[in-house]
């Protein structure tokens, strides 16, 4: 088979793997070689399922010896099978660098013949590019699970990021979808990856070469299984905790297998992923847990709001909040106030107190904040009154581009939610 050839089937089949982004490391050309890694990432744009397609994204095969009922690539399904040989990778990232394609290289593989033989390739094709080609830009590699430490190792010290991809949310999930994959195969080597990059981090030899300097990464998919909000939620908050991974991807549940164990979905849960993104970012950068947005009470997150704002109508006692003397992570918990609103509020009240004119000079968006707020210990004259009802009616009106209803005017159900361009970018940017 044509190199060409392979390269469609398995750039195709590396569409559903969600957990690469930009770099976040440094790494500079060096000894005459090609390409750099730079901390500001690689120039991505994104699909319009939200995927990064930043990266040339493949498969190094997708012949794989698992029966994932989930996976397109599973050894039952009768599809187009191809399997790039080291040498054809490292040739085809070269060549579509040095064309400006690609700023970088994002490599998965399918699990052929055992997790070792699958490595022993993917070592293969990352020492090429790194020794052979001297190639120093970005490389996210993803690890196999039950693969051997050392394997792990070689890896670690060539490329830029490793992932290592969960899936499923459940022990009991991966039985029923997955039977071949042990949990303790995934969290092994997970944790075995977390504490080299600590170990890396304290020694800094500059002898020594780094381990995975842009951090770990996973997948989890969602909407496969019947695992809640807060279930997914949790676990993310644990592998941030206890293994310190640069992000947790979600990716909705796409049908491409016929399986009693499977949901039926027409479309993937999309607003569901979106809603899941946005809570992660509050878990990451502003200080909520899992807990607080979602309890056994309330374990979905609210189809029609977004996280922070359904978090803080459920806690409207503890609002509105005055802009002049709230504290900074008071201040992050205000629907509309992102982080560096909340950082342009602590530097101008110290000139002088705000008001809602002034708030709009320093480019802060009132479209929700306005809800939550005092200035001077006014309320915003435009927001009417402060009341639940009244607040939850004109948020949910104005994310999805429409006008403000009359106070309690009986609200009509979407029969089909999508993410809006709003929700979009707040998971882009982080701004809540």
């Amino acid at each position: 088979m044509e190199v060409l050839d392979k390269l469609k089937i398995l750039a195709d089949s590396a569409k559903y793997d969600a957990s690469c982004s930009s770099s976040g490391s440094t790494r500079k050309n060096k000894n005459n070689g090609i390409g750099n890694g730079h901390v500001s990432g690689i120039c991505h744009s994104w699909g319009a399922d939200g995927r990064c397609i930043s990266l040339l994204k493949i498969l190094l095969s997708n012949a794989c010896i698992y029966d994932c009922k989930y996976c397109i690539n599973r050894c039952r399904n009768s599809i187009k099978r191809a399997t790039f040989t080291p040498r054809e990778v490292a040739d085809l990232t070269i060549h579509f660098y040095k064309r400006n394609y690609i700023e970088g290289l994002f490599l998965s593989s399918a699990v052929t013949k055992s997790p070792n033989h699958t490595m022993e390739q993917l070592v293969e094709t990352i020492s090429i590019l790194r020794k052979e080609y001297h190639f120093n830009g970005y490389i996210h590699c993803k690890t196999i699970p039950g693969c051997a430490q050392e394997l792990i190792d070689k890896l670690g010290g060539f490329v830029d990021r490793l992932s290592i991809n969960i899936e499923l949310p459940s022990h009991d999930s991966l039985k029923l979808l997955a039977p071949q994959k042990e949990k303790q195969d995934i969290l092994t080597p997970m944790t075995y990856v977390s504490n080299g990059i600590k170990k890396n981090q304290l020694e800094k030899s500059k002898l020594k070469p780094s381990f995975v300097p842009a951090g770990q990464t996973t997948q989890l998919i969602v909407g496969a299984t019947p695992e809640s909000d807060l279930k997914i939620l949790k676990l993310s908050e644990g592998l941030y905790q206890k293994l310190h991974l640069k992000r947790v991807y979600y990716s909705a549940y796409i049908s491409v297998n016929q399986d009693k164990n499977l949901p039926t979905l027409k479309t993937p849960p999309l607003l569901r992923e979106n809603r899941l993104y946005q809570a992660d970012w509050l878990l990451r950068f502003y200080g909520f847990t899992a807990q607080e947005l979602l309890n056994e009470s309330h374990p979905n997150f609210n189809p029609l709001l977004d996280p922070k704002c359904d978090w803080a109508l459920q806690n409207i006692d503890k609002f509105p909040i005055e802009v002049n003397t709230a504290d900074y992570f008071s201040l992050l918990r205000i629907p509309g106030i992102g982080i560096i609103s909340a950082q342009k509020i602590i530097r101008a009240r110290r000139e002088f107190l705000l008001d809602f004119e002034a708030l709009k000079k320093l480019g802060i968006t009132l479209k929700r904040a306005k809800y939550f707020i005092t200035c001077k210990g006014k309320y915003y004259q435009h927001a009417c009154q402060f009341n639940p009802n009244f607040i939850q009616t004109n948020l949910i009106y104005q994310e999805r581009n429409e006008l403000p209803l009359p106070q309690f005017e009986q609200l009509s159900l979407f029969d089909h939610l999508f993410p809006t361009k709003e929700d979009q970018l707040k998971c882009l940017t982080g701004n809540l």
